[in-house]
């Protein structure tokens, strides 16, 4: 939200107090309390009126502070709040007459007394500041909300803001005003179904607002050199995170706000689904499973979508009778099949499903004010929304779950999550609505994971809405896009966003949601999504299997199926550090290269990894334009090397694109070209790239609970390579 007009002025009926001193300072145990007039107090008569705000600084953990800015303490914070872990840190404080100082490991915070000013250093050097009028308390006199808290943080020449969520606009955020509002509007807008009010930038730094509600964020945008963050009400909170680097400031961030679990290995494969709107039974699964197996089409998962449910009754988490009369017996011929098998839900209870008035009795769904069940009509008729503060609705929502998993359902898509009311709503706990409309997706995914976990001992989901904290609960997809080459090229946008807001694995549907896709779309798609941490083929009112398009695309599904599989060993151990680091499996160039200035703007290519490069081909006329950092690149299908540090443009047939190895790797790979959770060691080849004379690399190949299964250590001593701890084949490309 604006609140100044330019420069000079402020928006019609909008008063802003901006910190004048810190008047009063002082250390109590860990945190330092300021008390800070927004005008300078010159005598005892400047203190008989405000605004006054209440400043506070502490520390969750080294190299993190946090900063809460309060005006009137005295409300009631009814929630919820972001579940932080946070870790016993040793801040380091100071205050005396001009000067206070809080620091944790090499970040310091350091104000000015006498005319406020609050920096932020680090080894030596100013990362950010929040400047002149940057923060600020605002009153409203005409607006339904009377007042807001603001900060700004200063943004240097040249720094770009990353993440905010899993965002289809630009990628680079300068310029943008962001809204952390979770609302269903496709992959074409600006609206976004994950919001994460959490953004890095290219100087060292990042800054999680820990704030559920409606955050506005105008980046470079009221003012070109600041990051302005506010909230309506009366107190903001917000923590800034030091890296220096990318990598360093996402383990950090997801150290406090949560890192991923493990999906299991099977999940990685390709996920088929029956489509959205489409008529099918056991029947028309059988087709699509025996013409995949005809056609040698390796497959992991079958998904079910919404209609598994009779229509008017989701959720009702019953099969359909007269479609699917004995699902028991249907599931397990699936699982010898081979087959993990995924269903749709949502927390969502329509009128005509017998588990509505059941809820209603109950009290386990979301009420008005006068005590009625909230209901509409969108999506389904007289729906009700499960109200997840009530642990009671928690357990029952989860026991439908455990009952379809002990017929033999591994997996649940989660849908929806996002339209959910702030107006003449009550939740059973008392919490805030406005601050439960982006929070519920936390509460509605952890239900249904722990449920699985419970059920199945492991989990993975295929969630669609979240927020800050949501990935801890894989996987995420980008929910619905076009079946065009802008919208898959801005649904990569949208995946690198999320990757940079703490979120390590994420998919897409290949071939676009909306619409039957052009069959040059579908082909090049396939490789996008089989070179994505998740893959699924899956549409609104229209099959996805590849025969429908034609011969070539079987064939290029086979391709780049077998290749994942084929590269399990690899993205395991990349998933498995994920999980570790918060780092994600697809990354943003500028993750991996932050010192290369050309990767800075970079949304058309990515890192699967830490040594595959992938760049997408967007065009009808199959030619891809590309960027090569520094170093000796190895093209993964011909083995031909380019010098990196400059630009390419390629033109690409169907079975092929940009997928370069970075200098010094190693790729464990896979002689299972048809599972993605095979026994990798039999038959594990070892591939090493540009070993440099002298260079060691160390390379983990884990089993599939994520504990490592083989350790190797490859040497290359003049022309040659020695290998320690592996005994099979090794691959090298000097």
């Amino acid at each position: 939200m604006k609140f100044t007009d330019g420069n000079w002025m402020m928006q019609p009926g909008v008063k802003a107090h901006y910190p004048a001193e810190a008047y009063e300072a002082e250390i109590h145990g860990e945190t330092l309390e300021l008390y800070v007039p927004t005008r300078h107090i010159r005598h005892r008569g400047d203190t008989l009126e405000g605004p006054v705000l209440t400043v506070q600084l502490s520390s969750p953990l080294d190299d993190v502070i946090r900063v809460r800015v309060a005006h009137f303490t005295g409300g009631h914070d009814a929630g919820p709040s972001f579940p932080l872990m946070t870790t016993l840190s040793a801040p380091r404080l100071s205050a005396d007459d001009t000067t206070a100082h809080l620091a944790s490991g090499k970040l310091t915070a350091k104000i000015d007394r006498k005319n406020w000013s609050l920096e932020f250093w680090a080894e030596g050097k100013l990362v950010t500041k929040s400047p002149a009028r940057g923060m600020g308390y605002v009153k409203t006199e005409n607006g339904a909300v009377p007042s807001f808290v603001h900060e700004q943080l200063s943004l240097g020449v040249g720094e770009c803001v990353y993440g905010l969520g899993e965002r289809f606009t630009g990628f680079v955020k300068n310029g943008q005003v962001v809204e952390m509002w979770n609302q269903d509007g496709g992959t074409g807008s600006d609206q976004a179904y994950k919001n994460v009010p959490f953004y890095l930038t290219n100087r060292g730094y990042g800054v999680f607002v820990n704030q559920p509600e409606r955050v506005s964020f105008e980046v470079a945008s009221e003012k070109v050199s600041r990051v302005q963050f506010s909230v309506p009400g009366e107190s903001l909170e917000y923590f800034v995170i030091y890296g220096p680097t990318p990598k360093e400031i996402l383990g950090k961030y997801t150290a406090l706000t949560g890192r991923a679990a493990l999906p299991p290995a099977w999940t990685f494969g390709l996920w088929l689904t029956t489509s959205f709107t489409t008529s099918y039974d056991e029947a028309t699964v059988n087709s699509f499973l025996d013409g995949m197996a005809e056609r040698d089409l390796p497959l992991s998962v079958f998904h079910f979508d919404c209609f598994w449910m009779r229509g008017f009754r989701w959720c009702d988490f019953e099969w359909d009778p007269a479609v699917f009369p004995d699902p028991e017996a249907m599931l397990q011929r699936l699982h010898e099949r081979g087959l993990k098998v995924c269903v749709w839900i949502n927390s969502y209870i329509a009128q005509r499903s017998p588990l509505f008035a059941e809820a209603k009795e109950k009290g386990f769904l979301l009420k008005r004010t006068d005590g009625s069940v909230w209901q509409w009509d969108l999506w389904q008729p007289g729906m009700g929304i499960v109200d997840f503060t009530n642990p009671a609705a928690c357990d029952w929502f989860a026991a439908h779950l455990k009952r379809l998993a002990a017929m033999g359902v591994d997996s649940f898509k989660t849908d929806f999550g996002e339209r959910i009311p702030t107006d003449d709503v009550v939740w059973f706990d008392g919490s805030d609505p406005q601050k439960m409309h982006n929070f519920y997706p936390y509460l509605y995914n952890k239900v249904t994971f722990d449920a699985l976990q419970e059920a199945k001992g492991e989990a993975a989901l295929f969630a669609r809405s979240a927020t800050a904290g949501c990935q801890q609960f894989p996987v995420h997809w980008g929910g619905d896009c076009f079946s065009s080459f802008e919208s898959m090229a801005e649904s990569l946008r949208g995946g690198l966003s999320l990757g940079l807001s703490g979120f390590g694995f994420w998919s897409h549907d290949i071939g676009g949601f909306e619409g039957k896709p052009p069959t040059e779309v579908y082909k090049r798609w396939l490789a996008f999504g089989l070179l994505s941490s998740h893959s699924r083929l899956h549409g609104s009112s229209s099959y996805r299997v590849p025969w429908l398009f034609d011969d070539e695309a079987v064939d290029v599904c086979r391709h780049f199926t077998r290749l994942k599989c084929q590269l399990m060993p690899y993205l395991f151990q990349k998933a498995v550090e994920a999980t570790q680091t918060g780092l994600p499996l697809m990354r943003a160039m500028v993750l991996e290269f932050p010192d290369d200035p050309a990767c800075e703007t970079l949304d058309r290519q990515y890192m699967l990894g830490d040594s595959l490069l992938v760049a997408p081909v967007f065009r009808a006329d199959n030619v891809v334009d590309f960027y090569l950092p520094d170093g000796t690149w190895t093209n993964f299908f011909t083995g031909e090397q380019k010098p990196g540090g400059r630009w390419y443009r390629e033109t690409h047939d169907f079975f092929s694109l940009p997928l370069y190895v970075r200098e010094g790797a190693v790729l464990a790979l896979s002689a299972d070209v048809t599972r993605p959770d095979g026994n990798w060691l039999d038959g594990l080849t070892l591939h090493a790239y540009g070993l440099h004379d002298g260079q060691s690399v160390a390379v983990t190949v884990p089993n599939h609970d994520g504990a490592p299964a083989l350790t190797a250590t490859l040497t290359r001593a003049g022309e040659s390579v020695t290998t320690k701890g592996f005994s099979g084949r090794v691959v090298c490309i000097i």
